[in-house]
């Protein structure tokens, strides 16, 4: 890898986080390479580039939301999963109870 990281980082500052995640944006590393160089969780890496790619489309809205926006959108859209994998999970308990019933009987 190139540029201002060097592989005895103890610190992740935002500006190294974005320097790395340009590297690999720009194909200079991947993020395995950079997993093991820095001796960080690929998941770690990848949520660092999904965290700039959300604030990068942000930053090029005709009218950018402010970071509160940003933060209550994802909170909604997180609710709106959690409450339809909740309603899954109620539907798939209540069939298990039928099907039970019905090999009772």
């Amino acid at each position: 890898m190139s540029g201002p990281l060097d592989d005895s980082i103890k610190r992740w500052t935002a500006k190294r986080k974005t320097a790395l995640v340009i590297e690999i944006i720009q194909g200079k590393t991947t993020v395995a390479e950079a997993s093991r160089s820095f001796d960080l969780s690929p998941s770690e890496i990848e949520g660092w580039v999904e965290d700039a790619k959300r604030g990068m489309e942000n930053s090029l809205r005709a009218n950018p939301l402010d970071i509160r926006e940003q933060y209550e959108k994802q909170l909604k859209d997180l609710q709106e999963a959690y409450g339809a994998a909740m309603l899954e999970l109620r539907a798939r308990k209540k069939l298990q109870a039928l099907m039970e019933r019905e090999d009772g009987n």
